[in-house]
């Protein structure tokens, strides 16, 4: 090893903390600059409007009071802390707050992640994992709880890892990132699982004598997770919640970010994929088997659902990091020694606090001279101006529709709430929307005595409703289109069940 060589592993011991803290900042900047882009999911409208509530009411929702076809349905949120964040961001500071508190949480994700592999990688290839990780995960980093969630995942996962890497039981210090994990998003329950796998892979490397001792923390510990999952306003509430997202069946197929992933055009999450299959070819990595069980595990998840192709971005470098780093993977990857992984804790102090005031700064600087706003194609303005003045009260909604109907105040017909509506209804709800079962489109608009129709421009049940009798088309732009009855709609009272 060269003097040069031995210079730069001994700096970045020494300094491990200031590239995290400097790529933390540099993701910051950038996201923040490009604000809009993280603002365009109509679902950021209905969290928002959730969190003001909580904040007014000083209470927890326990029951739905949005809708129109669920109005008084028991109902939790699984990210009420998420929700208050963006909705106190929002009052403070418009559409600017949200975008700086997402761009906080993916700057802090960052800076986590490379805090983590550096012990196995040095500066350049973990930044280049970093950005693999990034660039996989760009078409899911938008202003919602998952994105605030991003930080505790590969902090506590990562946590785990490192247990198991030093073949020892994770600290107790985990433990708190549970409730917080669990107030801010339903994907705790990622967390619980991997403790398990994570568990045997430190198992596997450990001294056969100090294995039961080792499984009986290691169990204790997960014992304890669980637990700590109820340490929340909601109680055992919160778990019990998010597993029912997790059953909504054949409905996970149909949301966007719930389909599996589509190689029929290139992208980040293939590349990354194929690339690790030929460098471990190529090199012939060897890994035990339980690491092998939460890669393929990783895989699996992205290639089902394509919002956990960002979960495999972050995780899966840091479940191989050791034994690619020990094996000589990747050629000139020098891990650095245990006692040289500190920083100085002046010079960190004195980073943090330099980048802090310049990070405001720059803000407040640039929010000055610019503005952040929606994008227009989740916020049919001028659609439900013109609904509010022809006094619609029971208006069929798209889906992409429903966050903003509710930050109207207006009840919708179905929202990004997936778990309050249930798998059959809202799958009855996009087969009549689709044109798929035109009986079906009728039945819920005579059911539910709906008056207007608010549906996106290219829906193919508004090209149904222009030949329906008894609609007319009202109004139609780029975004939107209405319709309204001819005739009034039936006054017999409702259907049993049916609010």
């Amino acid at each position: 090893m060269s003097i040069s060589t031995v210079i730069g592993v001994e700096s970045q011991g020494r300094n491990r903390a200031l590239l995290p803290i400097c790529l933390g900042a540099f993701t910051y900047f950038f996201f923040f600059a490009i604000g809009e882009y993280l603002l365009q999911d109509s679902d950021t409208y209905w969290h928002i409007k959730i969190g003001q509530w909580i904040i007014d009411n000083r209470a927890m929702p326990y029951s739905d009071v949005y809708s129109l076809t669920r109005l008084g349905a028991p109902w939790t949120s699984s990210a009420w802390l998420s929700e208050v964040l963006y909705a106190a961001a929002y009052s403070a500071r418009g559409w600017a707050g949200p975008v700086i508190l997402a761009s906080l949480a993916i700057a802090a994700t960052m800076a986590i992640f490379v805090y983590l592999l550096t012990p196995h990688f040095d500066q350049i290839r973990s930044i280049l994992l970093a950005m693999l990780a990034l660039l996989m995960s760009m078409h899911h980093l938008v202003a919602r709880p998952h994105v605030l969630a991003l930080p505790v995942m590969v902090a506590f996962v990562g946590g785990l890892i490192a247990a198991a890497d030093r073949r020892s039981a994770p600290s107790w210090w985990l433990l708190p990132l549970i409730p917080l994990w669990v107030s801010i998003h339903g994907g705790f329950v990622l967390g619980l699982v991997l403790i398990g796998p994570i568990g045997l892979e430190a198992l596997w490397a450990a001294e056969p004598a100090q294995r039961l001792k080792l499984a009986a923390r290691w169990a204790l510990f997960g014992m304890a997770a669980l637990a700590a999952t109820c340490a929340t306003p909601y109680g055992w509430h919160s778990p019990l919640g998010a597993f029912k997202i997790l059953g909504l069946g054949e409905l996970l197929t149909i949301i966007p970010e719930w389909k599996s992933a589509d190689f029929s055009s290139f992208s980040f999450f293939e590349g990354a994929l194929l690339g690790l299959i030929g460098l471990a070819f190529y090199r012939g990595v060897v890994l035990s088997p339980p690491r092998i069980m939460l890669l393929l595990g990783l895989i699996w998840m992205a290639l089902t659902h394509n919002r956990n192709i960002e979960i495999f971005g972050f995780l899966a470098p840091l479940v191989v990091a050791k034994p690619f780093a020990g094996q000589s993977v990747l050629a000139g990857t020098i891990a650095i020694p245990q006692d040289q992984q500190r920083s100085s804790p002046y010079i960190t102090v004195l980073a943090i606090l330099t980048l802090v005031l310049a990070g405001w700064t720059s803000t407040m600087s640039y929010l000055a001279r610019h503005s952040f706003t929606f994008t227009t194609t989740q916020t049919p303005v001028a659609a439900v101006n013109l609904l509010e003045q022809h006094k619609a009260q029971r208006i069929f909604n798209a889906y992409e529709f429903g966050g903003y109907l509710i930050s109207r105040d207006i009840p919708v017909f179905v929202d990004g709430r997936a778990e309050l509506y249930g798998e059959a209804f809202v799958m009855d709800f996009f087969k009549a929307t689709e044109a798929k079962r035109v009986d079906s489109l009728q039945r819920l608009l005579e059911s539910y005595r709906i008056d207007a129709t608010l549906l996106v421009a290219n829906a193919p049940a508004a090209q149904v409703l222009d030949h329906l009798k008894g609609w007319k088309r009202l109004y139609a732009d780029d975004i939107a289109v209405i319709h309204v009855r001819d005739d009034p709609p039936d006054s017999a009272p409702l259907r049993a069940g049916i609010q």
